[in-house]
């Protein structure tokens, strides 16, 4: 059903470009204008939504252009100007040979930056080969890493570009140290309550070479200012009277943030 919409949507489209383009001097395709109407605000996200999808191949204009002809192709039913069953298995090819490339470059330009800071003030590697900034010391207590914590914290791509944060969301994120990124368990289990630090996270110990698309890319270092506000691990009451155990089951821990969870 969902397919079917879309495939409505993309027809009505195209139908849409094709009368712009006959109704413009000299046959030139008319530019479809900021979307006014409800249908045309729909239109235009179907094409957002394909772009996240085509983000993969990393596309250059040239190439962007070749896309919009074969969609207006198929969408129209204009002759296919090449065989589909011959160049449609290749389109995963071309996707995983982009990817890659793209991957291997932002773990180039990770190992460098890990390099540049590896001396800065407070940094220690951890045993992964994360990078752990200290930046303020806490004076609580240190977790373990079977315990649950809450902290509050910032993440961005190494060029400075922010993905999530929990300081915008008005409140600190709760979860268990071991359902999190590698580079999280061993940074944050280095802090004591009241600190804070930067976690810088290769992507081995990250997203790895698939990433988060459409805000961390695959192979993608990222940084992640920490401050740990509290260790809400349950304690184990004493035993009761009747010889029972006394201890009260955890509570479901609450939803990981989604740059950090596994």
């Amino acid at each position: 059903m969902r397919k079917s919409l879309l495939f409505a949507a993309l027809l009505s489209l195209a139908a849409c470009q094709k009368e712009g383009a006959s109704s413009s001097s000299g046959g030139a395709t008319a530019s479809a204008g900021a979307p006014q109407t409800e249908d045309q605000k729909t239109l235009y996200a179907i094409g957002l939504v394909e772009a996240r999808r085509l983000g993969v191949f990393n596309l250059t204009k040239e190439e962007l252009a070749q896309v919009q002809q074969g969609l207006s192709d198929g969408v129209t039913g204009a002759k296919p100007q090449v065989e589909l069953e011959t160049y449609g298995p290749k389109i995963n090819q071309l996707a995983q040979a982009r990817m890659g490339a793209k991957s291997e470059t932002e773990k180039k330009k990770g190992q460098d930056y890990l390099a540049q800071h590896a001396n800065d003030q407070g940094a220690q590697k951890t045993e992964s080969g994360a990078l752990y900034i200290e930046k303020q010391a806490g004076s609580g207590a240190q977790p373990a890493v079977s315990d649950t914590v809450k902290v509050h914290y910032k993440g961005t791509l190494i060029d400075g570009t922010e993905f999530d944060s929990s300081y915008k969301r008005g409140q600190p994120a709760e979860f268990p140290l071991q359902a999190v990124i590698k580079c999280w368990t061993e940074g944050v289990a280095k802090m004591k309550v009241g600190g804070k630090a930067q976690l810088v996270c290769p992507s081995d110990v990250a997203y790895g070479d698939q990433g988060r698309p459409p805000q961390i890319p695959g192979g993608a270092t990222l940084l992640f200012d920490v401050e740990l506000v509290d260790i809400t691990t349950p304690k184990a009451e004493p035993t009761g009277a009747a010889g029972k155990p006394g201890t009260k089951a955890p509570a479901a821990p609450k939803a990981a943030p989604k740059p950090a969870t596994k």
